[in-house]
């Protein structure tokens, strides 16, 4: 740095390019010598740039969150029907539909608010307090004191404060997994690093809410607040719009067209009455409203309500945490998913995979069994004939010894699970000497460690002074493999060489290691003593394994017509090796997230198509591949654990944050939250999103024909001017006594056979399928004839009036439980003992209609309110047979439509 530079360039928040810059460079830009800024600059500093806090965004009253929640053309349809209701007595159901309304609103105002939580999220990972130089004074600020030129000092443990540039870095290791994706620390040193470099690869940058792992370090602060890496990321959040799911898509649309329709029905039959039939105009308006009391769902949107919060509850059996109701169903939909591969698809725990050590003539490669850091395992040689007349570790044995004595982490079991504290990938070495046998503590005491040279990147390796039980010392040596070849002597190419390009080509990071004897330990280890004298033992490779559990997942979303893509901030050639482990695809096509910043959005359609690995991807990078799946009608859930997810997170059709590992940032931007961050919980999740449509559709399958029914009964009867079969209180009674029993009943239906083995629904498809209409079509008709044909019998018969309309409204009621039974299953026979049977929920549902038919035949108050009379028995037996036989009717025209492939699968 120079010690006396004027004040310099303003700081410039849009520069992307700091790591490419000398640091004295950045220094004169920023006007800051070695002695920091004074007291009055900083301050000048902080009213000009402002604080090193990301910006609260703007909320909106919950008032209007609240008031948002009715803005839909089906609730304005029936909160009109209830102030019509209202108006003309009918208080019971205008309270009904008003009530039906107040919990949807409700429902959804307390599931908003997530892009604010996860904002809030972001802005606590930025560190309370930093230690900068001042006026050549060492001193503790408060971080959003923090301006561009501070000079910060950084030490092992610390999180970054601010997006800094490093001037000094002394074993400096970043842990930036937040940022980056990447499950090892990552190495820092001051030299300037190329232009087009990705995150990933700035060496000489510190950033934001990243963990100093290893090493101290200095800098100077470059960008601060909504400046910095994670502000960008907070800006990418904000900028999300809110997509509407699958669901709520097409119920709007339903809904639109639903009162539309409604609308302009009742108005042509208020006039047909009125001015043809010659009804007065309170009369007519009373059969209007009895037409739109038959006719509006009301309990639909309160029954979809309960279907996903049973779905929610379903889920959190299979470990997934629901935070947005609709995201149930979405999953049912979900054609991509979008993975991130650390901790994700793989566990997040290296673990050494390989050892190549010196064989008579040749090299040996030695296979490492087990997973993680967890000390079960075995080593074996890689091809049966090598070293078979010694054991694997004894040939290894100064290898494994060197990588357990090089090495500063240390391995510990919490309730069953190994855990590494220290770097992962000298955590994975302890394991692995471990498997072989060696006892760290008892290695640790007979080689004492007398003295080091950390591990910088300006050198890329660590070695370390150990005393030798045998007399005199050792020098061990670990790190970059043709650093150590260097060490030794050995020149470049050659079967070495050949055997880091093997370990690299299947995704592993390699170390190589070496040794050199002493007569006597010198008082401290400086680089005099790593001249000549160097043994190279070996190298090991590390890989992050995939989760056993993620392959057979893969397998399953494969099965049911789900794609599968991983995004990864880590290296092309690592992620590649991984994809074909995890069986993505046997020659997966990798894209880096340079190539994705080079095309148009146009031209990422078509990669993001055709690519199954995304590397070295960048916040920006995520979104827009998400972006441009979500752009050919895709319905895509991202999975994700880091800051770097957030906002793809966000903009997924589903976004899904692990439990464990995931950041608070992307557990608040996420739909969902694993718990037990498995993959395959996915996998369970779709399953429970699909039954959960299922069921929806079935509820749609029964209510709308049902209601069809009740419908044409009072548009036949005005048309030809005859009695009403029902009066407007008893379709209210049938609506209330079945849709909140039959109709809630499906909502707790099992899943279907089957269910993961048919493709993903289109994301625009319409809530009624062809197969759908014609079911509402049909079973409406059948109500409706049946309906005229009973009241007529009875008029016939001589009974009165109200003795047919009784008859027809227990008639209606049978029809729809044995409809019921009917619907259940859309895509099997019904008839069999299963479907006999019916479940907890089918059998109480069942118990209260009869229950509440008998009161309201039976029950003299009923019949009162009601204006019924008592049915005889062996009118009862006919009606309960006219049940029946509709239920065998439309059995027969289930099988006669699948025999004969009258709908396709997608019309279903």
């Amino acid at each position: 740095m120079n010690d006396a530079v004027p004040s310099g360039l303003p700081h410039d928040p849009a520069a992307d390019h700091w790591h490419a810059i000398p640091h004295e460079e950045v220094a004169g830009r920023l006007g800051v010598t070695s002695a920091g800024l004074t007291p009055e600059e900083a301050q000048a500093r902080l009213a000009t740039h402002g604080p090193n806090a990301l910006p609260e965004p703007p909320g909106r009253s919950p008032l209007l969150r609240f008031l948002a929640q009715f803005n839909n053309a089906l609730i304005y349809f029936l909160l009109a029907g209830a102030a019509a209701a209202f108006v003309l007595a009918h208080y019971v159901d205008a309270g009904v539909i008003v009530a039906v309304v107040l919990v949807n609103a409700l429902v959804g105002f307390i599931q908003e608010g997530k892009a604010e939580q996860a904002l809030r999220a972001i802005r606590n990972m930025i560190a309370p307090h930093a230690t900068v130089m001042r006026a050549s004074r060492r001193q503790s600020v408060h971080a959003r004191d923090l301006v561009p030129g501070d000079l910060v000092l950084l030490e092992a443990g610390d999180r970054v404060p601010a997006d800094t540039r490093l001037i000094r870095a002394r074993g400096m290791l970043i842990d930036e997994a937040v940022l980056t994706g990447e499950s090892v620390a990552a190495a820092k040193d001051e030299a300037p690093a190329a232009m087009e470099a990705a995150l990933g690869d700035r060496h000489s940058m510190a950033f934001s809410g990243t963990t100093i792992a290893a090493g101290q370090g200095a800098g100077i602060v470059v960008s601060t607040g909504p400046h910095t890496q994670i502000g960008r990321i907070g800006r990418l959040i904000a900028d999300v719009e809110p997509l509407a799911t699958p669901l709520l898509r097409q119920v709007d649309a339903f809904a639109r067209r639903f009162t539309w329709l409604a609308l302009g029905g009742s108005a042509a039959l208020f006039l047909f009455a009125v001015a043809v039939r010659g009804y007065g105009w309170s009369e007519a308006l009373i059969a209007v409203v009895a037409l739109a009391v038959g006719l509006v769902p009301e309990g639909l949107p309160a029954v979809i309500t309960i279907t996903l919060a049973i779905g929610v509850r379903r889920m959190a059996r299979q470990h997934a945490v629901i935070r947005q109701l609709p995201a149930v169903e979405t999953l049912g939909a979900t054609s991509v998913i979008c993975s991130d591969k650390t901790g994700t698809l793989t566990r997040n725990e290296m673990t050494a995979r390989r050892l190549v050590v010196p064989a008579t003539g040749d090299l040996a490669e030695i296979a490492v069994s087990g997973i993680g850091y967890d000390p079960a395992g075995a080593l074996a040689w890689q091809a049966p004939d090598e070293g078979a007349t010694r054991a694997p570790a004894e040939v290894a044995a100064h290898l494994l010894r060197c990588g357990l004595l090089c090495n500063d982490a240390h391995l510990h079991a919490e309730n069953g699970v190994w855990r590494a504290e220290g770097d992962p990938m000298e955590g994975a070495l302890v394991a692995l000497a471990l498997k072989a046998g060696l006892r760290p503590e008892r290695e640790r005491a007979a080689f004492a460690r007398l003295d080091e040279i950390p591990f910088d990147a300006a050198y890329r390796f660590m070695a370390s002074l150990n005393r030798d039980p045998e007399g005199g010392a050792v020098i061990f040596v670990k790190g970059a493999p043709e650093e150590v070849l260097k060490l030794a002597g050995l020149p470049g190419g050659g079967a070495w060489e050949q055997a880091i390009a093997r370990a690299a080509a299947a995704g592993e990071r390699v170390l190589g290691f070496a040794i050199k004897r002493l007569a006597q330990a010198p008082p401290r280890l400086s680089f005099a003593e790593l001249g000549e004298g160097f043994d190279f033992l070996g190298l090991i490779g590390f890989i992050d394994p995939p989760r056993p559990e993620a392959v057979a997942a893969i397998a399953e979303c494969r099965s049911a017509g789900i794609g599968v893509k991983m995004i990864t901030g880590d290296h092309g050639v690592t992620a590649g090796a991984i994809a074909r482990q995890l069986g993505l695809a046997e020659n997966p096509v990798v894209v880096t997230g340079a190539q994705v910043d080079a095309v148009s959005d146009e031209d990422l359609v078509v990669m993001a198509a055709r690519t199954s690995v995304f590397a070295r991807t960048s916040p920006e990078n995520k979104l827009r591949i998400v972006r441009a799946l979500q752009s050919t009608g895709a319905v895509v859930a991202m999975t994700g654990d880091g800051v770097n997810d957030a906002p793809s997170l966000k903009q997924a059709d589903v976004g899904i944050a692990m439990g464990h590992k995931g950041t608070e940032a992307a557990k608040q931007a996420a739909d969902m939250v694993l718990l037990d961050d498995n993959f395959a919980s996915i996998v369970a999740a779709v399953k429970e999103g699909r039954t959960v449509y299922d069921n929806i559709r079935k509820m749609i399958a029964w209510t709308l024909p049902t209601n069809g029914g009740e419908v044409l009964a009072v548009i036949g009867a005005i048309l030809f001017g005859i009695a009403m079969p029902m009066s407007a209180a008893q379709i209210l009674w049938i609506n209330l006594a079945t849709s909140a029993t039959l109709g809630l009943a499906l909502a707790f239906e099992p899943t279907e056979p089957g269910v993961m083995e048919r493709p993903p629904r289109p994301a625009r498809a319409g809530l009624l399928t062809r197969f759908m209409l014609w079911r509402v079509v049909l079973v409406s008709v059948l109500f409706t004839l049946v309906s005229f044909a009973v009241f007529f019998q009875s008029i016939w018969r001589g009974q009165e009036l109200e003795m047919a309309r009784t008859m027809v409204v227990n008639t209606l009621v049978v029809m729809e439980i044995f409809y019921l039974f009917n619907v259940r299953f859309l895509h099997m026979r019904s008839l069999s003992w299963r479907g006999a049977l019916g479940t907890p929920a089918v059998l109480m549902a069942l118990a209260a209609v009869v229950a509440g038919q008998l009161a309201f035949t039976y029950l003299p108050v009923m019949q009162a309110i009601f204006d019924t009379r008592p049915i005889a028995l062996l009118d009862g037996v006919m009606i309960i047979g006219v049940g029946a036989a509709l239920m065998v009717l439309l059995e027969i025209e289930k099988t006669l439509l699948r025999r004969f492939g009258v709908f396709s699968a997608a019309d279903m």
